[in-house]
Protein backbone atom coordinates (compact mmCIF):
# COMPACT_ATOMS: atom_id res chain seq x y z
CA UNK A 1 0.00 0.00 0.00
CA UNK A 2 1.42 3.59 -0.62
CA UNK A 3 0.60 6.23 1.29
CA UNK A 4 -0.02 9.68 0.38
CA UNK A 5 0.22 12.50 2.34
CA UNK A 6 -1.38 15.83 0.47
CA UNK A 7 0.75 19.01 0.11
CA UNK A 8 -2.18 21.15 0.07
CA UNK A 9 -3.12 21.37 -3.79
CA UNK A 10 -6.77 20.17 -3.87
CA UNK A 11 -7.46 17.26 -7.10
CA UNK A 12 -3.55 16.70 -7.46
CA UNK A 13 -1.58 13.66 -6.80
CA UNK A 14 1.85 15.01 -4.37
CA UNK A 15 5.01 12.78 -3.90
CA UNK A 16 4.69 10.67 -1.08
CA UNK A 17 5.95 12.55 2.51
CA UNK A 18 7.10 9.93 4.27
CA UNK A 19 10.37 7.78 4.42
CA UNK A 20 11.56 4.33 5.13
CA UNK A 21 14.06 3.35 7.78
CA UNK A 22 14.70 -0.11 8.55
CA UNK A 23 16.28 -1.82 12.08
CA UNK A 24 18.05 -4.99 13.00
CA UNK A 25 16.29 -6.66 16.32
CA UNK A 26 19.57 -8.93 16.29
CA UNK A 27 19.32 -12.00 19.31
CA UNK A 28 22.30 -13.48 20.34
CA UNK A 29 21.83 -17.41 21.43
CA UNK A 30 21.60 -16.02 24.73
CA UNK A 31 18.88 -14.04 24.77
CA UNK A 32 20.07 -10.61 24.45
CA UNK A 33 19.72 -8.07 22.08
CA UNK A 34 21.60 -5.32 20.32
CA UNK A 35 21.33 -1.68 21.05
CA UNK A 36 23.20 1.42 20.63
CA UNK A 37 23.30 4.14 22.40
CA UNK A 38 23.18 7.40 19.71
CA UNK A 39 25.44 9.65 19.64
CA UNK A 40 23.16 12.30 18.47
CA UNK A 41 20.70 12.50 21.48
CA UNK A 42 22.10 9.51 24.06
CA UNK A 43 18.83 7.85 23.83
CA UNK A 44 19.09 3.81 23.78
CA UNK A 45 17.91 1.82 19.96
CA UNK A 46 18.06 -0.47 17.88
CA UNK A 47 20.82 0.08 15.21
CA UNK A 48 19.07 1.49 12.22
CA UNK A 49 18.88 4.02 9.90
CA UNK A 50 17.41 5.00 6.57
CA UNK A 51 17.08 2.49 3.34
CA UNK A 52 19.07 3.91 0.79
CA UNK A 53 16.14 4.28 -2.46
CA UNK A 54 17.99 1.21 -4.77
CA UNK A 55 18.51 -0.98 -1.73
CA UNK A 56 16.67 -3.87 -0.71
CA UNK A 57 15.09 -3.41 2.97
CA UNK A 58 16.95 -6.82 4.24
CA UNK A 59 20.55 -5.57 2.81
CA UNK A 60 19.84 -2.26 4.27
CA UNK A 61 19.44 -3.04 7.64
CA UNK A 62 22.40 -5.68 7.25
CA UNK A 63 24.53 -2.62 6.54
CA UNK A 64 23.12 -0.39 8.80
CA UNK A 65 23.49 -2.58 11.82
CA UNK A 66 27.47 -3.71 10.55
CA UNK A 67 27.73 0.29 10.08
CA UNK A 68 27.06 1.62 13.65
CA UNK A 69 27.81 -1.75 15.67
CA UNK A 70 30.99 -3.63 13.88
CA UNK A 71 28.39 -7.18 13.65
CA UNK A 72 27.65 -8.91 10.60
CA UNK A 73 23.98 -10.36 10.94
CA UNK A 74 21.58 -12.73 8.87
CA UNK A 75 18.12 -11.37 8.58
CA UNK A 76 15.75 -13.60 9.85
CA UNK A 77 12.35 -12.12 9.05
CA UNK A 78 10.24 -8.79 9.20
CA UNK A 79 9.04 -8.27 12.79
CA UNK A 80 6.99 -4.78 12.07
CA UNK A 81 5.71 -2.41 10.90
CA UNK A 82 6.10 1.05 12.84
CA UNK A 83 5.20 4.61 12.06
CA UNK A 84 6.23 7.53 13.36
CA UNK A 85 3.08 9.55 12.98
CA UNK A 86 4.80 13.24 13.59
CA UNK A 87 7.99 12.69 10.97
CA UNK A 88 6.17 10.51 8.59
CA UNK A 89 9.06 8.14 9.36
CA UNK A 90 7.54 4.37 8.49
CA UNK A 91 10.14 1.72 10.21
CA UNK A 92 11.21 -1.61 8.84
CA UNK A 93 12.06 -4.02 11.71
CA UNK A 94 13.96 -7.43 11.30
CA UNK A 95 14.60 -9.99 13.77
CA UNK A 96 18.33 -10.92 12.66
CA UNK A 97 21.28 -13.09 14.14
CA UNK A 98 24.98 -12.18 15.09
CA UNK A 99 26.83 -13.84 12.14
CA UNK A 100 30.47 -12.48 12.91
CA UNK A 101 31.96 -9.12 13.32
CA UNK A 102 33.04 -7.40 16.84
CA UNK A 103 31.44 -4.94 18.45
CA UNK A 104 32.44 -1.14 17.88
CA UNK A 105 30.96 2.26 17.85
CA UNK A 106 30.89 4.62 15.17
CA UNK A 107 30.38 8.13 14.27
CA UNK A 108 26.50 7.34 15.02
CA UNK A 109 26.58 5.29 18.30
CA UNK A 110 28.47 6.30 21.85
CA UNK A 111 27.99 2.70 23.22
CA UNK A 112 27.16 -0.62 21.68
CA UNK A 113 25.78 -3.20 24.36
CA UNK A 114 23.82 -6.56 24.34
CA UNK A 115 20.60 -6.07 26.75
CA UNK A 116 18.89 -8.34 28.38
CA UNK A 117 14.68 -7.90 27.42
CA UNK A 118 14.61 -6.00 31.40
CA UNK A 119 17.37 -3.72 30.33
CA UNK A 120 15.65 -2.56 27.20
CA UNK A 121 12.90 -1.82 28.92
CA UNK A 122 14.76 0.10 31.01
CA UNK A 123 17.07 1.88 29.08
CA UNK A 124 14.91 2.70 25.97
CA UNK A 125 12.24 4.91 25.00
CA UNK A 126 8.47 2.59 24.72
CA UNK A 127 8.46 3.53 20.99
CA UNK A 128 11.72 1.90 20.50
CA UNK A 129 11.65 -0.74 23.59
CA UNK A 130 8.42 -2.58 21.90
CA UNK A 131 10.23 -2.87 18.95
CA UNK A 132 12.41 -4.98 20.34
CA UNK A 133 10.38 -7.10 23.04
CA UNK A 134 7.96 -7.50 19.20
CA UNK A 135 10.64 -9.40 17.90
CA UNK A 136 11.01 -11.93 20.34
CA UNK A 137 7.22 -12.85 20.66
CA UNK A 138 6.89 -14.83 17.13
CA UNK A 139 3.65 -13.49 16.70
CA UNK A 140 4.82 -10.78 14.22
CA UNK A 141 5.00 -8.50 11.86
CA UNK A 142 3.01 -6.13 14.55
CA UNK A 143 1.86 -3.05 12.76
CA UNK A 144 2.05 0.38 14.93
CA UNK A 145 1.95 3.91 15.01
CA UNK A 146 3.73 6.64 17.71
CA UNK A 147 3.41 10.00 18.01
CA UNK A 148 7.62 9.92 18.91
CA UNK A 149 7.05 9.23 22.14
CA UNK A 150 3.91 7.89 22.89
CA UNK A 151 2.54 4.82 21.17
CA UNK A 152 -0.52 5.15 20.08
CA UNK A 153 -4.11 3.11 19.93
CA UNK A 154 -4.47 0.82 17.04
CA UNK A 155 -8.49 -0.22 15.85
CA UNK A 156 -8.84 -3.79 15.68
Amino acid sequence: MLLYMSNGSAGTKSTPLHSVSVAGAVVREDGRLLAIRRADNGTWELPGGVLELTEAPEAGVAREVLEETGIHVEVDELTGVYKNTTRGIVALVFRCKPSGGTERTSGESTAVDWLTPAEVEERMAEVYAIRLLDALDGNGPHVRSHDGRHLLETSA
